[in-house]
């Protein structure tokens, strides 16, 4: 069964990072674009960062600077290293997969809580 189960989520100062990380199982990494995608209480799910096996990342604006996306595939795992965190971070953080081949994202995880005071 394919699985995708994201960790590193917590309750961080503003100013501080928190690394994310989604592991995968019963799927080949590198046959997929990842993505993290995030969901704020009464806001729309929003791509934050995806990445390819080749090519360079993409970020949403207000990530850039501060956000990187990297994917190991040999461990079928990617990250999200989040700096520089702002309270309007705070969402559920979900991990995503679409195939490179084209089409959406359809596998995605349960999602992990980043909570940034002020």
């Amino acid at each position: 069964q394919v699985r995708l189960v994201e960790s590193g989520g917590g309750l961080v100062q503003a100013g501080g990072s928190l690394r994310l990380s989604c592991a995968a199982s019963a799927l080949t990494l590198s046959n997929y674009v990842m993505g993290w995608f995030r969901q704020a209480p009464g806001k729309e799910r929003e791509l934050v960062a995806a990445k390819g096996t080749v090519g360079s990342a993409y970020y949403a604006d207000s990530m850039k600077g501060r956000f990187t996306i990297s994917r190991d595939n040999a461990k079928n795992t990617v990250y999200l290293q989040m700096n520089s965190l702002k309270p309007e971070d705070t969402a559920v953080y979900f991990c995503a997969a679409r195939r490179v081949d084209g089409g959406r994202y359809d596998l995605w995880g349960q999602g992990t809580q980043v909570t940034v005071s002020s």
